[in-house]
């Protein structure tokens, strides 16, 4: 295949890596296609849609790597399924009667684009797989190769999503600084609500690397400063079950010895119990155009903090939210290592003319290949019977049929 334009879309929510994965592509290109063209097309679908793409200049490549010192994402993005005509209709992004796909294949037709790479979760890329075959039913061939972007790192079958690693981390040192505040007030109880609509990884990791910086810290008890009013005393996921009452209990006695909690809370975890619960009091819950619940509308941190406030006896409570803090940070060296391996593997499948979204198979021996975009779905659960998250619950003296 004769490789003469690529584009380049980033889309959905932020995550650490998508400023990096931009600048990687820009780079391997450079280095061993120079030839090739480069496009971007602002804020993801919504600009292909639109038409606004910017071109990847010399300026730009020689500069791309710029961009790993940076999160967020340098071309944009937004929220746009293509498969959802009233939303896009909505959003002005098309007139009446059309067809949201046709108008974005139209689009990279008239563009002349050759390889489609999007940066995204698994909406984004299975997007992209609607368009290829689309284009590939109307006699125009189009490779699209994605690349695997969540901090929940919850995509099917993919070991290890980008930005995830990064994420943790950042929940972490979030997570130093509020649970600071836990001599503000007696009895204080502090609920960290971490991103993780589904899946539980996130969270899970991030107390982890967050009990890995208790290990370093010194304490001074005669002071009061020690170990157990900082540590984590509480894991809530989305995937074990949730036992409030029995939670409670084991927490108020944590309350009564020390003075305080805190609670790393999955925003998933409960969530099919809080919108239960408000749909039976009459309150229509939110959806996005993809139909998710819109988390931040029905506020699970403050739900959780509800429920445990009075039974603990707390006399001040604190919710405090890291995943925006998370999202936008740059990649860390553990990302940068991965997404480098996942964008040169990106542009070799390429200029190949393969498709596929690249990735650790966990379904085939975790080998880092394109992986067929049928097989790409979201909402993989955490494996919490990993041996790293038996560890972190029996060092904080919960066990798994106490939470969720």
């Amino acid at each position: 295949m004769s490789v003469r334009r690529v584009a380049l879309l980033t889309a959905g929510g932020f995550a650490p890596c998508l400023s990096s994965a931009v600048g990687g592509l820009i780079e391997r290109y450079t280095e061993i296609a120079p030839e090739v063209e480069i496009i971007a097309y602002q804020h993801g679908y919504h600009g292909l849609l639109r038409g606004d793409k910017i071109v990847v200049d010399d300026e730009a490549r020689r500069r791309a790597g710029i961009l790993h010192r940076f999160g967020g994402s340098p071309i944009g993005n937004s929220r746009v399924k293509l498969t959802n005509a009233a939303d896009c209709l909505a959003k002005g992004l098309i007139t009446e009667g059309q067809n949201p796909l046709e108008v974005a294949a139209e689009r990279l037709k008239a563009d002349g684009v050759d390889v489609l790479h999007t940066i995204g979760g698994d909406d984004t890329n299975t997007t992209a797989a609607d368009l290829a075959a689309y284009l590939e039913d109307n006699g125009y061939h189009l490779s699209v190769v994605g690349l695997p972007k969540t901090i929940d790192n919850d995509v099917i079958p993919i070991k290890q999503s980008l930005g995830a690693w990064t994420a943790a981390e950042e929940a972490a040192g979030f997570a130093a600084n509020v649970i600071g505040e836990h001599r503000s007030g007696p009895r204080m109880l502090i609920v960290h609500e971490v991103m993780g609509r589904h899946c539980g990884w996130l969270t899970a990791a991030a107390a982890v690397e967050y009990r890995k910086w208790l290990d370093q810290q010194e304490w001074v008890p005669s002071l009061g400063l020690t170990r157990e009013r900082w540590d984590v005393h509480a894991v809530f996921v989305p995937e074990l079950p949730l036992d409030i009452e029995g939670e409670a209990a084991r927490l108020r006695g944590v309350m009564d010895e020390i003075g305080n909690v805190n609670i790393f809370l999955s925003e998933g975890a409960g969530m099919h119990e809080i919108v239960a619960q408000l749909e039976a009091e009459g309150t229509e819950v939110q959806r996005d155009p993809f139909g998710h619940v819109k988390l931040d509308t029905i506020n699970p941190g403050q739900w959780f903090a509800k429920q445990f406030a009075a039974r603990l006896g707390a006399e001040k409570v604190m919710v405090q939210k890291s995943g925006y803090y998370s999202r936008a940070a740059a990649a860390n060296a553990e990302d940068l290592r991965l997404i480098k391996s996942m964008t040169d593997l990106a542009v070799q499948v390429a200029l190949e003319g393969g498709s596929g979204v690249i990735g650790h198979d966990e379904e085939a021996g975790d080998v880092l290949r394109a992986i067929e975009f049928p097989r790409i779905a979201g909402g993989k659960a955490f494996d919490t019977s990993v041996p790293w998250f038996g560890e972190l619950l029996a060092g904080i003296g919960q066990t798994p049929t106490a939470t969720r």
